[in-house]
């Protein structure tokens, strides 16, 4: 990108963008504002100014007692809490940084973390002491551990040491603390990408990077004080997506929800009801659950007011339906990676030039595209052969690649990491199109893309129309090696009440999309689908169960059933 300078300016250029800010002023804003949490099946309130002085303990106690200093890195290991999230500003407002500790990766890759980002100190939640025991053996720069509990320390049994009762080593520090203008560019936190191949890689945003990421987020979901924000997406990954941070902005009421199963979301459901939820963020695979409950609900909650961002993988367009017609609620996709914040893409609202142009089928249609970019981040298209630029037709398929001030430039101290960016964007490894109206669409991750006798078969387009159908819970489609056709399509549904339903109601789904050869040769029914650490469909280890398949034989179109 060419750079120019010309006459300076008269602005505060050097005013540093902190995310101590955020917090600050939503504290002199909205002091009494509500901020909620469950501990031990219980809802407990208080509010941003009981929080904000819970904050300058910590940061006291962080630089009093423990001697942290500014760049060294603090692990956390907790669920979505109110600990937590006052570790998200006292942590980063010393000047230090946040370690995120993944929940959801092995205890090898979670201790290589830990040692790769040279962490000084862990935060631990009582319930996870066994996961601190487990990978404190093979840490190599962890001076002690501050364990988070109601309890008594005398009450709690653990092997780790030394050890450091949380609220008790608190409660008697200040509850004022002069925060310091940290150099924007400092990390705010450290985040490791959940390593499906390889090693994880550490991603270190900016205070700067968080900054700009959230008054963008404010901006696109139009969020304010009005709005009440549940904690779904784990705190422990990609600071839930942001979500807090703009809630925090704006002074909107925040609910953490604690410890919760994705199998079971009638909880959240319930709390969402009772505490007329507006904003909350997750999965496909956990909004799917909250609609299979809320259908069994005699009266259907009024949602209409709610925005809830889908992320990890395409929202089937069942999925949103279902909510806008039960509730009225606004299933929006966005799009975005560890890499990326995350977000840099989202499908809020329908392009003016296009609104009365299409039917309504369309526009659901239209809604299943990844959206349009944040305004501040640029999107291309290469040939990840050739390395050319690919054209914005809504045809060509290129790797999607990204720039921009909350896109990460590096990996932290990972020398050969080379390979993840071209010509100053980061390489998302996603296979995609970008039409005329600037519309990004997931074809599917380059190394997922069903090749077939040379054409290429969108596994995500097959998912989302096999989740067309009422009966089914998850699908997922994945390219199995075959003698003649280099690769064919597999796909593995979950049915409601374990169902078995013929061939055919799939592939009338199917032809609506999709030509004969493109269809997959055969369709399991399975109970479970497996996932990925961050939720995600495990497609490299589908295929390694399943590689055999189809070797030797000829595509023929079958039903079967694993339950």
């Amino acid at each position: 990108m060419r750079m120019v300078k010309g006459c300076p300016s008269t602005s505060m250029d050097d005013y540093q963008l902190n995310t101590t800010t955020l917090i600050r002023h939503a504290v002199r804003n909205f002091p009494d504002q509500e901020l909620l949490y469950r501990s031990n099946h219980q809802l407990f309130r208080y509010t941003y100014k009981d929080a904000y002085k819970r904050m300058m303990r910590i940061a006291n106690f962080l630089e009093n007692k423990l001697e942290v200093q500014p760049g060294d890195k603090i692990g956390v290991l907790d669920w979505n809490s109110e600990r937590h999230f006052e570790l998200y500003f006292a942590i980063p407002g010393i000047g230090a940084t946040l370690l995120q500790m993944n929940l959801r990766i092995s205890p090898d890759d979670l201790a290589y973390v830990t040692n790769h980002s040279e962490a000084k100190y862990i935060f631990v939640d009582e319930s996870l002491l066994s996961v601190a025991e487990a990978i404190a053996p093979n840490l190599q720069t962890v001076k002690g551990f501050i364990i988070m509990s109601d309890k008594p320390m005398s009450e709690i049994k653990t092997t780790l040491a030394p050890i450091y009762p949380f609220e008790e080593m608190i409660k008697d520090e200040p509850a004022e603390y002069d925060w310091p203008i940290i150099e924007e560019t400092t990390a705010y936190s450290a985040c490791y990408t959940s390593g499906t191949t390889g090693r994880p890689k550490g991603v270190y945003y900016s205070h700067r990077n968080m900054y700009l990421h959230t008054m963008a987020g404010a901006a696109y979901f139009g969020v304010d004080s009005h709005d009440c924000l549940l904690v779904i997406v784990p705190m422990f990954h990609g600071q839930s997506w942001g979500l807090v941070h703009v809630a925090v902005m704006m002074g909107a009421k925040i609910i953490f929800p604690g410890r919760f199963m994705a199998e079971n979301t009638a909880p959240l459901v319930d709390l969402m009801i009772a505490e007329n939820v507006t904003i909350t963020g997750g999965s496909p695979a956990i909004f799917l659950s909250m609609l299979q409950y809320i259908r069994t609900l005699e009266r259907k909650p009024d949602l209409s007011r709610a925005r809830f961002l889908s992320g990890a993988s395409e929202p089937p367009v069942s999925l949103m339906r279902g909510f806008k017609e039960l509730t009225g609620a606004e299933i929006i996709h966005a799009y975005g990676a560890t890499e990326t914040t995350p977000l840099v893409a989202i499908n809020y609202q329908i392009n003016p030039t296009l609104r009365n142009k299409l039917t309504v089928e369309e526009t659901w249609d239209l809604r299943r595209k990844q959206g349009l970019p944040i305004t501040g981040v640029d999107f291309t298209l290469f040939d990840p052969d050739t390395g050319q630029e690919v054209p914005r037709d809504g045809k060509s398929v290129g790797e999607i690649c990204i720039r921009g001030p909350w896109i990460t430039g590096a990996y932290h101290l990972t020398p050969e990491d080379e390979s993840g960016f071209r010509n100053g964007y980061w390489r998302s490894g996603d296979a995609g199109t970008i039409d005329q109206n600037g519309y990004v669409k997931i074809v599917d991750r380059i190394k997922d893309v069903i090749k077939s006798g040379g054409e290429w078969i969108s596994s995500i387009d097959m998912e989302n129309a096999l989740m067309g159908h009422p009966e089914v819970l998850e699908a997922v489609v994945v390219g199995i090696p075959h003698a003649k056709w280099q690769e064919r399509p597999l796909a593995l549904v979950r049915m409601k009440d374990c169902k078995v339903i013929p061939r055919e109601e799939f592939d009338h789904l199917l032809y609506e999309h999709f030509t004969k050869w493109q269809l997959p040769d055969q369709i399991l029914f399975v109970e479970e689908i497996p996932k990925t650490s961050v939720g995600k469909f495990n497609k490299k280890e589908i295929v390694k169960q399943y590689k055999n398949l189809y070797l030797g034989m000829e595509s023929e179109g079958v039903v079967s059933s694993e339950l």
